[in-house]
């Protein structure tokens, strides 16, 4: 049952994605470029830490 809910929810999600690329083209490429400078960020902030670490932890 716990997957049935999960490929629904997946379907449900994805049309929304295409309802909304689809009406509002304009906007939905200002969502993506959100999406790819939160995840931009995201991995700088990594190799920043990953770098500190590997500098022995100082500050």
């Amino acid at each position: 049952m716990a997957v049935n809910s999960k490929k629904i929810a997946v379907y449900a999600l994805v049309v929304f994605v295409l309802y909304v690329i689809i009406t509002d083209p304009k906007n939905a490429a200002k969502y993506v470029e959100i999406g790819f400078e939160g995840i931009s960020n995201a991995a700088q902030a990594v190799g920043d830490f990953m770098t500190w670490l590997a500098d022995g932890a100082q500050n």
